[in-house]
């Protein structure tokens, strides 16, 4: 960042959230000896592979548009690298930065609520590691999971990869920034719009949507309420820098509370 650098990727931004919402969280990632994300993670879990080098992005926004690079990335991760007690989590989001995940990965949790982020498969560094997003033309990476989250602007012009997910999985969200979500579920789109909120940092809001809606998901079985409360969750979290503002359960339902407009549609 212009000011020096901070932990992302979805993994800590979902693992946040998941921790303000009471939840035991952790996170399965790979990492620098001298890069422990545990130091940055109070009160989370972490099963961190060593790697010669930690992933790096540099953000830059023009005009609302994100640009990335990736100047270095970590290893990749298998199925071996999560703890045999977590293999039974509830609830599991599968979230790589920059394809660094198995595909099927969600089959190793057959007991599990378990949604996939697109993101992470659908960007690859060129020959300058400026990242360029493409459309998926390897293994499934979807297999097992309940749900699969995209944003608007991961997808770009391959939109028609859409029909093919909503055909596999039951659930496909997609987050529109400003404009709130859309969720697919037995053949049908509907949409919810964005809570206002008073926006400083955008980064991790789709990770946090996700995070969000997999547990009150989990929780109550209904695809309405969790958009509601998803949706609640991210503009309480681009009010401030990185993780600082992702809400607890109180500051989420309140915001729900004083909207009760806001609804999946």
């Amino acid at each position: 960042m212009p000011g020096g650098w901070r932990l992302g990727g979805t993994a800590t931004f979902a693992a946040v959230q998941a921790s303000r919402l009471g939840l035991r969280a952790g996170i399965v990632t790979s990492a620098a000896e001298g890069d422990p994300p545990k130091r940055h993670l109070r009160g989370i879990d972490i099963a961190c592979r060593p790697s010669a080098q930690t992933t790096t992005f540099e953000n830059a926004y023009h005009d609302g548009r994100r640009q990335q690079h990736v100047p270095s990335q970590a290893g990749a991760l298998t199925i071996d690298d999560v703890p045999d007690a977590w293999r039974e989590a509830p609830v599991v989001l599968l979230g790589p930065v920059c394809g660094e995940l198995p595909p099927a990965l969600g089959r190793a949790f057959p007991h599990s609520l378990v949604g996939v982020s697109a993101q992470g498969w659908l960007r690859r560094p060129d020959r300058e590691r400026r990242v360029r997003r493409r459309a998926w033309d390897g293994s499934p990476f979807w297999p097992g999971s309940r749900v699969l989250f995209v944003s608007d602007e991961d997808l770009g012009a391959r939109r028609d990869q859409l029909a093919r997910w909503s055909g596999k999985v039951p659930l496909v969200a997609v987050t529109r920034d400003r404009r709130g979500a859309r969720v697919h579920e037995r053949r049908r789109w509907r949409q919810i719009e964005a809570f206002p909120a008073r926006e400083v940092d955008p980064t991790g809001a789709g990770d946090v949507f996700a995070a969000a809606f997999l547990i009150r998901y989990h929780e109550s079985g209904d695809t309405g309420e969790a958009a509601r409360f998803a949706a609640a969750a991210a503009a309480c979290s681009v009010e401030g820098e990185g993780t600082t503002k992702i809400g607890t359960r109180a500051r989420i339902e309140r915001r729900m509370r004083v909207h009760p407009e806001i609804a999946l549609r």
